[in-house]
């Protein structure tokens, strides 16, 4: 009788007015399975209607919030209706010290800027990242005595993420919404055209959690559930025991692509990463900051098609042998693997924490590499959190 009520309350209270809805709306996250639960919910729905008798459709593995549990989740959100979190303050000047720029086609570096001039090396393909000096008639310097041709050069796709300094007690769940869509209007449904679409990086709440499928369902809003695999969700995490009670550490979650820079036990600094993709996956473990450098060159799998070569890579702070926490100018994608191995931060998120970690003697602060959950094979394109090749 209670899985009955649960269901009702549930049911009606949360899906009916969004119970019929067009042919055409899709089923999260696209796979058969969904669609075949949203059928399996659409008929409750009118079962309950018709004043008949219904039980749990099976996909619905957790009923979870009860009528109570709903009223006291709308009550928090119209208190708390988003993360009110400070960010870091945005310095539009650590940007644009440097030009960043990323070579393209075939590259030919030249020792100055004339097509006569000597070529000192032709560069191999790969990915090629830079920061330029002088801009002169087609030509861009890339280092002393070292010019390319301008059609050679793009623009970097510089990410302006900020992370959130955690100022107060850690009082309900959060994320950043990672694959921009509108929300669901109950869980296991396909998104509403009517609500506006979650931008990248948007920080929410989370109000309660249902379970479809295997997936779980987040209630940020009224009526509004997104999926988990669109949003990074920040996960409070034990202290290791190494790790004294005063003691500076970070916390690297890879399966939700998070950081969170504690002292001792009270997180201070949240923000998203890009960590190893699953050819050069980042270690988990243990370990300390051993090494820093404001900018460090970076250069790895050399004569192999992932051949990288980056200039002046900001605020790296090395951890476990080749393998560092730094920013990174080349890409926009935090909340996704990225990387070879390394942590990849927003430039203004690796220069928070290089200059907190400073604090410990030698800026040796403790990194905690670890994952939350495991990545699943079966998931559509858009929410895998690595490049399919």
């Amino acid at each position: 009788m209670r899985k009955r009520l649960i269901l009702a309350v549930f049911i009606v209270g949360l899906l009916l007015p969004f119970a019929l809805k067009s042919d055409n709306a899709k089923a999260f996250p696209g796979s058969n399975r969904d669609e075949e639960c949203e059928k399996l919910i659409e008929q409750a729905v009118l079962s309950l209607d018709a004043g008949q008798t219904v039980e749990n459709p099976d996909c619905i593995t957790n009923p979870g919030l009860s009528a109570m549990d709903m009223r006291a989740a709308y009550a928090t959100m119209q208190q708390y209706p988003a993360p009110d979190f400070p960010h870091i303050p945005f310095d539009e000047e650590l940007l644009t010290a440097r030009k960043y720029r990323r070579l393209v086609g075939d590259i030919q570096i030249y020792s100055s800027p004339n097509p006569d001039a000597a070529v000192v090396e032709t560069l191999p393909p790969g990915y090629h990242h830079v920061t330029i000096g002088a801009v002169l008639d087609g030509w861009v310097q890339i280092g002393t005595d070292r010019w390319v041709k301008s059609e050679n050069v793009e623009q970097e796709d510089i990410s302006q993420l900020t992370g959130v300094l955690i100022d107060r007690t850690f009082e309900r769940p959060f994320a950043w919404m990672i694959a921009p869509e509108r929300p669901s209007s109950y869980p296991g449904g396909p998104p509403n055209e009517n609500l506006p679409k979650i931008e990248r990086y948007t920080l929410m709440n989370i109000f309660g959690v249902e379970v479809v499928n295997g997936f779980e369902w987040y209630l940020i809003g009224p009526n509004q559930w997104i999926q988990q695999l669109r949003v990074a969700k920040v996960k409070p995490v034990q202290r290791p025991a190494e790790v004294g009670p005063n003691d500076q550490w970070v916390a690297i979650d890879l399966y939700e692509q998070t950081a969170v820079a504690y002292e001792g036990d009270d997180m201070v600094f949240a923000t998203l990463v890009a960590t190893g993709l699953p050819n050069w996956s980042t270690a988990e473990g243990l370990f300390k900051i051993y090494q820093r450098w404001n900018t460090a060159p970076m250069t790895g799998a050399a004569g192999q098609a992932e051949y990288y070569l980056i200039q002046n890579v900001p605020w790296v702070m090395y951890f476990n042998e080749d393998m560092a926490l730094h920013g990174a100018y080349w890409h926009d994608k935090f909340g996704y693997r990225q990387s070879r191995g390394c942590v990849n931060l927003s430039i203004l998120d690796a220069h928070w924490i290089y200059q907190w970690s400073e604090a410990t003697p030698e800026g040796a602060a403790w990194v905690y590499v670890y994952s939350s959950g495991e990545y699943r094979s079966d998931l559509p394109d858009w929410a895998v959190r690595a490049p399919r090749k």
